[in-house]
């Protein structure tokens, strides 16, 4: 009993803490190393070394259909090829290519979504997507920097699903997970929108989308919101999951942003997926959003790390087949 307290006031000390180093720091000579680490099951270490590749200037901002990006997508691939993901249905390799016009340009596009499978073992015919975006908007901004790193915007997001990856590869899953990568989302959800088309959606019980989980909310330290709150019980159930973590989920605070058809969620949802944002910024007041200071350095990594980790353990009766959400309801704004 006296080590497991000791560890509890070491988890407690460093959920409160709200730095950029290794979570695991603060306490490494006041507790047994073994404890500190099982609290702790997203190496940061592996968070920020995807954070910091991703957002590097040698991206060039990503954008679809670019160099920069296909340096991101190799990146991508090669991670799910280390951790082990086998490819999705009947695609050879971990890209889901085609070719696209966007809205503002008359010259079509070639780009991939990136998607690696876990298999699952009881209920390997019932799946749940976990995604985010990894384009952004290039490198042709005004002023000295011209770069858009996105490093927000969403490398933290991709971030998250590479550490998901990895994490579920260990513990294992009943259900199959989908992890995607999908592009072109700032040109208008394109990459997630391909991907439904070709999916049989009843077989999807639930999607986890990660989208700029790299700063401290308005509620505060160790919390996180979630967009369309009150159109499925997803939300409540990672609430009741999270019970006990001092980890806590909100309703997305900013209604007149009609952020649950903002992201790549809402090609999904608006198949019947009770598919969900997870995001943790402040985007009313935000200063880096779609701007070229969107870099790393202004990203808090214990947040990013700790949020991943609330993902996991706050979707993890959905991933196992324990709790299966609720059908979505949509009422779109036009």
């Amino acid at each position: 009993m006296k080590k497991i307290s000791i560890a509890l006031v070491a988890l407690a000390f460093i959920i409160s803490c709200n730095s950029s180093k290794n979570v695991s720091e603060p306490i490494v000579n006041s507790v047994d190393t073994k404890i500190v680490k099982s609290l702790f099951f997203i190496d940061s270490v592996t968070v920020k070394k995807h954070l910091y590749t991703l957002a590097s200037d040698d991206m060039e901002g990503r954008r679809a259909g670019t160099a920069g990006i296909e340096k991101a997508a190799k990146y991508i691939e090669n991670e799910f090829k280390r951790i082990g993901l086998t490819t999705f249905e009947s695609l050879e390799t971990y890209r889901q290519t085609f070719n696209f016009k966007p809205r503002s340009s008359k010259e079509e596009i070639t780009s991939a979504n990136i998607i690696g499978v876990l298999e699952g073992k009881s209920k390997k015919d019932e799946y749940v997507i976990v995604s985010a975006h990894y384009d952004h908007l290039g490198n042709e901004g005004k002023g000295e920097d011209k770069i858009y790193n996105g490093a927000n915007d969403d490398a933290s997001g991709v971030t998250g699903v590479l550490a998901l990856a990895e994490y579920f590869k260990k513990v294992g899953n009943e259900r199959t997970i989908v992890f995607a990568a999908f592009t072109a989302e700032e040109m208008g959800l394109i990459g997630s929108t391909h991907f439904g088309k070709g999916i049989d959606a009843t077989k999807f019980v639930a999607g986890i989308n990660l989208e700029m989980i790299g700063k401290v909310p308005s509620f505060g330290p160790n919390t996180a919101w979630l967009t369309g709150f009150e159109r499925s019980d997803f939300g409540k159930i990672i609430q009741r999951n999270l019970k006990g973590t001092g980890y806590q989920l909100f309703p997305d605070p900013y209604k007149n942003f009609n952020l649950f058809f903002r992201s790549d969620n809402a090609s999904l949802a608006r198949l019947g997926v009770p598919s969900h944002t997870f995001s943790t910024t402040p985007i009313d007041v935000d200063k880096d959003y779609h701007k070229a200071s969107d870099e790393a350095e202004t990203l808090n990594m214990t947040v990013i790390t700790q949020t991943i980790q609330a993902v996991a353990k706050g979707t993890e009766s959905i991933i196992n087949g324990k709790d299966t959400p609720t059908r979505v309801i949509l009422n779109e704004k036009k």
